[in-house]
């Protein structure tokens, strides 16, 4: 009798799968939007609109030596969405996804709550996914 170790085996995908996104060479996948706030309430609603072309960096800050690094940089497509890949894990350093500048001539202020975005790159967390992402940031029109 033949025994059938197709179940066991999807099983051990399953599990395993995770654990292969960890390896220490993938890079972390951040994933974010800048908008254009028409109404400057602050936030997204109904009248937002999403820019295409706004810069955002990857900036982290080591915890000891307060030093900062721009480890990635980006320019949205459509819709205002960004994508920046960062190779290494940051450990304990605070990062931060950072508007740069916007390509509309009247929408050049950040909205001083929403220009930075807190983002986690280490595999010292639980956090099996690669693919990490940032809070909304906007700029105010003028």
């Amino acid at each position: 009798m033949a025994r059938s170790y197709a179940p066991l085996l999807a099983v051990m995908c399953v599990l395993l799968l995770p654990l292969a996104a960890m390896a220490a060479g993938t890079p972390f996948h951040i994933e974010g939007c800048v908008y254009y706030d028409t109404c400057r309430f602050g936030f997204e609603t109904i009248a937002t609109k999403y820019i295409t072309g706004a810069k955002v960096k990857i900036v982290c800050k080591d915890s000891v030596t307060l030093k900062s690094e721009v480890v990635g940089e980006a320019v949205t497509g459509r819709r205002g969405r960004y994508r920046v890949a960062v190779e290494g894990d940051r450990q304990d350093q605070q990062c931060l996804a950072v508007l740069v500048n916007s390509p509309i001539s009247n929408c050049q202020f950040p909205d001083p709550g929403r220009n930075t975005a807190t983002v986690i790159l280490t595999r010292s967390n639980g956090i099996a996914s690669t693919r990490h992402f940032a809070n909304a940031m906007g700029f105010f029109r003028d």
